[in-house]
């Protein structure tokens, strides 16, 4: 009797990966086995030697930062996240919660994953919170919000000259220069990503 042995290869999925020189801010990779998040990536080319991106990292399970720089034609594993459509409760002083309306399920973000986008976030509004092993670890604000002007400080006398602003305060106490029309009770539209004045609502 002849006994043949069979090795059969087993396909595993691919992880997504990027080259370092693509990186961007608000990019999740998994750096030194551990899941993050790119805060902050700027591109370097010397004239001399090769480019390198220097990134800020914030750890999805502590939210402590790190720095590392990686080589631009370094490989770098991006991490698979989905997502989905949440409308915000509520924050304390620990995590920021969001509901799922069509089940009611309820989604908590830590706070320091979010510390940025604290100032964006409305009653009510709704947003997609990020899942990775559907574990919330972030979330996609919309692209423009509308928000209420609740201080804006007189112009100055003369200061007319050329896209002259002046500071106002919405609603959740964010701060945002805008042109010197804007008064205390108008509405208007703040891009997410800059948390700069885009227009009256």
């Amino acid at each position: 009797m002849v006994c043949v042995s069979i090795i059969l290869s087993v396909q595993y999925p691919l992880m997504p990966s990027i080259k370092a020189g693509n990186i961007r801010k608000g990019t999740h990779i998994r750096f030194k086995n551990q899941p993050y998040l790119v805060t902050k990536a700027d591109f370097t080319s010397p004239g001399k030697g090769s480019a390198f991106m220097r990134c800020r990292l914030k750890s999805l399970q502590t939210t402590s930062t790190v720095e590392f720089t990686f080589k631009s034609n370094e490989t770098v594993e991006e991490l698979d996240i989905s997502s989905v459509k949440m409308q915000y409760l509520y924050h304390d002083a620990d995590e920021v919660v969001f509901m799922n309306q069509r089940n009611y399920e309820q989604a908590s973000v830590p706070i320091g994953l979010l510390e940025d986008q604290l100032q964006l976030l409305l009653p009510e509004m709704e947003a997609y919170v990020l899942l990775f092993e559907d574990k919330p670890i972030g979330v996609s604000l919309p692209t423009k919000i509308t928000m209420t002007v609740v201080r804006a400080d007189d112009a100055v006398a003369g200061d007319t000259v050329g896209q002259a602003k002046k500071e106002a305060e919405v609603e959740t106490g964010l701060l945002v220069q805008v042109p010197l029309f804007i008064k205390k009770g108008e509405k208007i539209i703040v891009d997410t990503a800059t948390k700069q004045y885009v227009s009256r609502a």
